[in-house]
């Protein structure tokens, strides 16, 4: 857009001004010569009346006429000559003739041409104002301002004739327009110049809109229009900045609501999923139970086992009706944490307490497979959350250690006090968790072992409840691998930094 619009104004500016000038300069070099010509005729004019008045008084008080015929003639770069009505000479500016011959020649030829035609000079005495008129002489090839005007105030009829060469206006109009082209060559250089900075002027705000526009067509409102002139051009760049910046907020507005749409369409997608998981989840936990009832429910209904094995039946039925009902307590204690119903009841508590209470609740089940546990707990900590749901995470962590940990492993628990924080971390021995693993530990009904093997225990749901547990604490928690095998660790806010940031702040 530059170039072409630049390109235009700069030619047409150029050529509008060169017209312009060469017009000017044109119609001056026609009419300098008739306009010099016509001004000096008119100022002669009035100086040969002016003569006049004067020849009058020095008539009549007897002034010395040859000093002020010469003072004239000086004065005027003429010639001036008193005759009679019979054309005879009667005063003479100055003597000295060969110096300028060609205007006494002229005023010679004059009085020859009078003394031939009387009637010419007759109608020369008849005129009672000056006549003024262009005489070429040819003997000289010069043109001469010839003034004559009649005497006043005296008795005898003289002539006053005044001659002035037009040569050096000539010779200047010459000059002058020979000049004309040197002022011609630098006033187009002068208009080259001035039509670049104009083109310039008027392109370049113009150009700063067209790339305004075309950033705003390209969704680009990082830069706004730098055009601050106080004219249209400027509103314009106002509005165009104004213009930018409500599509701008409408596109950002637009894009929130965008992303909320994805947001929205991507949890609605992930709630199907997790609905289609929990139900293959739980059809899959359940089948095993309800297969192993049936079966052993219909064998005593046959009466196809002696007295020992119904016995083996009924505890085989008990067992995993208990399962039965543990997962669906556990499918109730996870839906109600999840649709956000649940209220929590925070209060202060001692957790190096709560995990002793926890380890002498599951001893029995360190001691069957006989794990060793070390205990690396800080003394006197006191953190704030839901008591019976903290408990409900550590017993989790201490099941899931126990279920993994091979015999005679080990089972590391530490506190860590840290200045606002304490942190617990549950470590077991045993083999390591790969990285799918440990994405996906905490999702419902995942298991590290794809088989679902029931006889290792668990039916996927504990670390999912933990989970949501914490996240209603504001808990940082993990799962990561050691050297020693695997690590689970939470934290929770001490009451005491609770207090001590409050008194800090009153």
């Amino acid at each position: 857009m530059k170039n072409k619009l630049w390109k235009k104004l700069f030619i047409i500016t150029s050529v509008i001004l060169i017209l312009f000038i060469s017009a000017i300069i044109y119609f001056q070099s026609l009419s300098f010569e008739n306009f010099y010509v016509k001004r000096k005729i008119r100022r002669f004019e009035k100086n040969i009346e002016r003569f006049n008045g004067l020849y009058s008084q020095s008539y009549i008080n007897n002034l010395n006429l040859n000093h002020m015929m010469r003072q004239f003639e000086e004065s005027n770069n003429a010639k001036i000559v008193i005759i009679d009505s019979f054309g005879k000479v009667k005063s003479i500016g100055d003597s000295k003739i060969d110096e300028e011959s060609s205007k006494y020649n002229t005023i010679n030829r004059i009085i020859q041409e009078w003394i031939l035609d009387p009637e010419s000079l007759k109608e020369i005495l008849q005129l009672k104002k000056t006549k003024t008129s262009i005489y070429y002489n040819p003997d000289y090839d010069i043109n001469n301002i010839v003034c004559i005007s009649l005497t006043s105030g005296q008795k005898e009829n003289n002539i006053i004739i005044g001659v002035s060469s037009l040569q050096p206006i000539e010779e200047a109009s010459e000059i002058i327009k020979e000049f004309y082209i040197y002022i011609f060559i630098g006033a187009v250089i002068i208009v080259i110049i001035l039509s670049l900075i104009y083109a310039n002027m008027i392109t370049k705000p113009l150009v700063k809109l067209n790339n305004s526009a075309k950033r705003i067509s390209e969704m680009d409102f990082s830069q706004e229009c730098d055009v601050n002139s106080d004219d249209e051009l400027g509103n314009l760049a106002s509005t165009l900045n104004f213009l930018s910046r409500r599509l701008n907020s409408a596109l950002t507005e637009l894009q929130l609501k965008n992303m909320k749409l994805e947001q929205d369409i991507e949890k609605e997608r992930k709630l199907d999923r997790m609905r289609k998981e929990f139900v293959a989840g739980v059809s899959h936990e359940l089948r095993t139970p309800i297969s192993i009832i049936s079966g052993y429910a219909e064998g005593l209904k046959d009466n196809i086992a002696d007295e020992d094995s119904r016995e083996f039946y009924l505890d085989v039925i008990i067992d995993e009706a208990a399962k039965m009902n543990t997962l669906v307590s556990d499918m109730l204690d996870l839906s109600q944490l999840e649709s956000g119903n649940f209220t929590m009841k925070p209060e202060p508590f001692n957790i190096d307490e709560l995990i002793k209470k926890c380890i002498n609740k599951q001893q029995q089940f360190f001691q069957q497979k006989n794990i060793k546990i070390q205990e690396d707990l800080a003394k006197d900590i006191c953190v704030n959350g839901d008591f019976l749901r903290i408990e409900q995470v550590i017993t989790n962590f201490l099941n899931n250690a126990i279920r993994h940990t091979p015999e005679n492993g080990i089972v590391n628990i530490k506190i860590i006090d840290e200045q606002q924080i304490c942190k617990v971390e549950v470590e077991n021995q045993g083999e390591h968790l790969s990285e799918n693993d440990l994405e996906h530990i905490w999702d419902r009904f995942y298991k590290a072992d794809k088989s679902r093997n029931r006889v290792a225990g668990g039916i996927g749901l504990g670390l999912s409840i933990v989970k949501n547990i914490l996240l209603m604490h504001n808990s940082t928690f993990g799962v990561r691998n050691t050297e020693l095998g695997v690590c689970f660790f939470f934290t929770l806010k001490k009451v005491n930094s609770n207090k001590n940031s409050k008194e800090e702040k009153s």
